[in-house]
């Protein structure tokens, strides 16, 4: 692990003054036998981009659902701006989540609604705005992404790449403090994947927001966050900027970043010896 969790151009200080996001000795689990987090801490600092990577059922996803408040921490805490996530009454949580903007995997939009209306539901779900403001914002909503030329348009006529930058439009809707990207890149050609990760940088920036981004790709990754955090077996593994993460020499971080198949990830699941599996169904 490395020596510290603050991302990149924060020092240790200012990240333990005031994070966006703190999580601290965190565990959790479905049931009692199985854990997905054991004791994981990490930090987002305000206005910074945090990618949360690991191989698939690690846990990436589940920390989102905590910072969300979908789930409970079985030990430690989930803090946002400060407050804990488990101490807030049913109205308090509801004002956090409207605090939010999500992106979920493959987009998630609304197949019977236009563009347009897809945009604009959550404006019309939160805000008492007129249809006249409703409109001008969504359209700038579009502008941001490329597409305001797509608002009367269904998803079914999107491609991937233009479907998910309708959903990152959405997401932004609010102009959210915190966004969670859950696999953004999922199912993109190189090209729209590029386009779609340079988005959520410029945005980040423009609109002054906090994002966690949990994926797999580890090269779009290091173009465009601060800090990444890897989990493994529900637990931080190692921890890094950009530079860091590429010098590293950390057996785990090496096999991740080059998609090695040998290395601390192995291919088995725990199982018996394959002798005494074969020797047991003999007898």
């Amino acid at each position: 692990m490395f020596a510290s969790s603050a991302p990149h151009g924060v020092s240790a200080t200012q990240s333990e003054i005031a994070p966006m996001i703190a999580l601290d000795e965190v565990s959790f689990g479905y049931t009692k036998d199985r854990k997905i987090l054991s004791g994981v801490s990490l930090t987002v600092p305000k206005g910074k981009l945090v990618a949360v990577m690991g191989g698939s059922g690690c846990g990436k996803t589940t920390i989102l659902r905590l910072i969300c408040g979908q789930h409970t921490a079985s030990a430690g805490t989930v803090k946002v701006s400060g407050q804990s996530i488990d101490s807030m009454s049913r109205d308090q949580l509801y004002a956090h989540r409207r605090r939010l903007g999500m992106l979920f995997q493959f987009g998630a939009l609304f197949t019977d609604m236009t563009v347009f209306e897809n945009i604009a539901f959550p404006m019309r779900e939160h805000t008492d705005l007129p249809e006249s403001i409703i409109r001008d914002l969504v359209l700038m909503k579009l502008n941001a992404v490329g597409l305001r030329g797509t608002a009367e348009l269904k998803p079914s006529e999107l491609s991937g790449g233009m479907a998910r930058r309708v959903a990152l439009a959405r997401t932004i809707a609010l102009d959210p403090e915190l966004v969670l990207y859950d696999e953004p890149f999922a199912g993109l050609d190189p090209i729209s994947l590029s386009v779609v990760g340079q988005l959520i940088r410029k945005l980040n920036d423009a609109l002054g927001m906090t994002s966690i981004l949990v994926t797999h790709d580890i090269m779009e990754s290091l173009k465009i966050v601060d800090y990444i955090y890897f989990i493994s077996e529900g637990k931080v593994v190692a921890h890094g900027d950009v530079a860091t993460i590429k010098s590293s020499n950390d057996p785990f971080v090496k096999q991740f970043v080059n998609g090695e198949p040998d290395g601390p990830v192995r291919f088995h699941y725990p199982a018996k010896p394959l002798v005494e599996e074969f020797s047991g169904a003999a007898a």
